[in-house]
């Protein structure tokens, strides 16, 4: 039977036209006006028993990501996660069957492309950032390479011109065969959160400052020789001009497939850095500085330009620590009773299937204590919430706690419906969201982690009080709910899931992701004020 236990009770007088009480939160919703006109009404809560347990999430979809992370994050718990991308790189309207002019040569190639931060402070001249997406300050061994390998636009496969899909799993990305030149090398990368300063050639050939770009990657690439006196560039695309290769799009990015970004563990290093870039950016580019010759005169500062408005993909690959980990909570899980521990990893990761009625008896039951015998609502729900303490045991069993450490616990989880693979219908209704800074959207229906004076992660709140009244008042489906983190709660399109049976796909927000923690679970062996639980706080006329 399904266990519950009443854990406050209020009168309260309630007229016509207002309704005031006392109750056990002060954030309750507001009652409905299915019970005007009682005078005397009881304000109960009760707590409810759920079944919660692990599963694993597979290899995901990641050429839908609207921004992608390079790097290694180092996760207390979860060890390493190594970022790397593939993206195409496609010229500017303005630069398809380009005139190069005569005698054109190469002087420099530069790639920018900015990550995501904030301004902080002036000094002087020179702008101060904040870097919103940066997780560690290792240096790594960053590489960039030409990309031999063809992101397709459609499937071949699939009878109707279906999207081509690419997995985190990827392995081919990255075999000898489809690294082409190397392009960029830095043996010690850290990503810098200073500006950026644009230079460019003046009259005499001297490299003067023209302006200056937020912080961004922005790199010189290396113009490698091919064969004897004959040089990367300038065979890209110089002994090009006129032909088909450099006409339009799909030609160029057939010819020029784009660049790989490969990352790894600095000399001596056991963890790493990672950063968001935005390659959407209107600053995002590849560009190809080039001289040539106008009547006798060199013109200087010439430039072929690109952008990455083309396919992108990244490749996720976990340490074997969290892996296995991740594989045994999985292989362990406990579906009927629910899992002692909770383990959460973004990515291609882990999450937490949530069950609220675990059969159709307590289903019954449920529906028992909040209709009356006629089907009508004997009790009004006035905010129903599922609630997620931090396992700081299992943790401080992985985890040295100092502050960063503490910074690294992920703020947000959202919950989906897991057959529909949607949110819940709680986030739909809750309209506090904010586009420009994603930590403070959605507070009504997922609150930010709840943190003790020490700034360590207590406990996540979402709010399910729809939901419930959808079950109870118009017999919505009792589906599997799923519990993920999210680095982005407004990023609810979908990155599929490969070959899982159960998850068609995660929101990309958790897509996106590095971050995990460990939850307590619902097993009986979770101390009963930890354990994942349900509470209801309800009005009921006093008979």
């Amino acid at each position: 039977m399904k266990k519950f236990i009443k854990t406050c009770k209020f009168i309260g007088v309630l007229s016509i036209t207002s309704l005031t009480f006392i109750a056990c939160q002060n954030d309750y919703n507001s009652l409905e006006s299915d019970i005007e006109g009682i005078e005397n009404f009881d304000t109960n809560s009760d707590k409810f028993a759920v079944v919660a347990y692990n599963k694993r999430v597979k290899p995901i979809q990641t050429n839908n990501f609207p921004s992608n992370f390079l790097g290694i994050y180092n996760d207390p718990i979860y060890g390493n996660t190594t970022n790397e991308i593939i993206t195409q790189v496609v010229p500017t309207s303005t630069n398809f069957d380009p005139d190069f002019g005569t005698d054109p040569e190469f002087t420099h190639a530069y790639l920018t492309i900015p990550y995501y931060s904030k301004q902080k402070d002036s000094n002087g001249n020179e702008l101060e950032y904040n870097l919103d997406s940066l997780y560690g300050n290792t240096p790594i061994k960053l590489s960039i390479y030409r990309s031999n390998y063809f992101l397709r636009d459609y499937n071949p496969a699939t009878e109707s011109t279906g999207q081509q899909l690419y997995y985190s799993n990827n392995n081919e990305f990255d075999t000898p065969g489809n690294l082409g030149e190397l392009l960029y090398y830095n043996p010690n990368f850290k990503a810098s959160a200073s500006e950026q300063i644009i230079e460019e050639e003046n009259e005499d050939g001297i490299l003067k400052e023209v302006g200056r770009i937020a912080p961004a990657l922005r790199v010189p690439l290396l113009n490698p020789e091919i064969s004897t006196d004959v040089y990367f560039w300038e065979t890209l695309l110089f002994d090009k001009q006129g032909m088909p290769e450099l006409s339009n799009a799909n030609n160029f990015k057939d010819y020029f497939r784009g660049l790989y970004f490969k990352v790894e563990l600095a000399d001596g290093e056991s963890k790493g850095s990672a950063v968001m870039l935005n390659f959407l950016s209107s600053n995002a580019n590849l560009t190809v500085y080039y001289n040539n010759t106008v009547d006798g005169e060199i013109v200087r500062n010439n430039k072929f330009t690109m952008n990455f408005r083309g396919n992108r993909a990244s490749t996720i690959t976990l340490d074997p620590i969290a892996t296995s980990l991740l594989n045994n909570a999985n292989n362990s899980a406990d579906t009927t009773n629910g899992d002692t521990s909770l383990y959460l990893k973004g990515g291609e990761g882990s999450i937490a299937v949530v069950n609220l009625f675990q059969d159709q008896a307590e289903l019954d039951e449920f529906n028992l204590l909040y209709k009356d015998a006629n089907g009508n609502p004997s009790r009004l729900i006035n905010e129903a919430n599922l609630i997620f303490y931090v396992d700081d045991v299992a943790s401080s069993l992985l985890i040295d706690n100092d502050d960063e450490n503490k910074k690294q616990q992920p703020n947000r989880v959202i919950l989906y419906d897991i057959k529909n693979n949607t949110p819940i219908v709680d986030y739909f209704y809750d309209l506090t969201t904010v586009t420009t800074n994603p930590i403070d959207s959605k507070l009504n229906y997922s609150s930010i982690l709840e943190r003790d004076g020490d700034e360590k992660g207590v406990k996540y709140k979402i709010r399910l009080t729809e939901h419930l009244n959808n079950i109870l008042l118009r017999d919505s489906t009792n589906f599997q709910l799923g519990l993920y983190i999210t680095s982005n709660i407004n990023e609810i399109s979908n990155s599929y899931v490969l070959n899982d049976g159960i998850l068609d796909g995660i929101p990309v927000g958790t897509g996106l992701s590095p971050k995990g923690t460990i939850l307590y679970g619902s097993n009986e062996n979770v101390p009963e004020d930890k354990r994942v639980q349900l509470e209801i706080y309800y009005t009921q006329p006093d008979n």
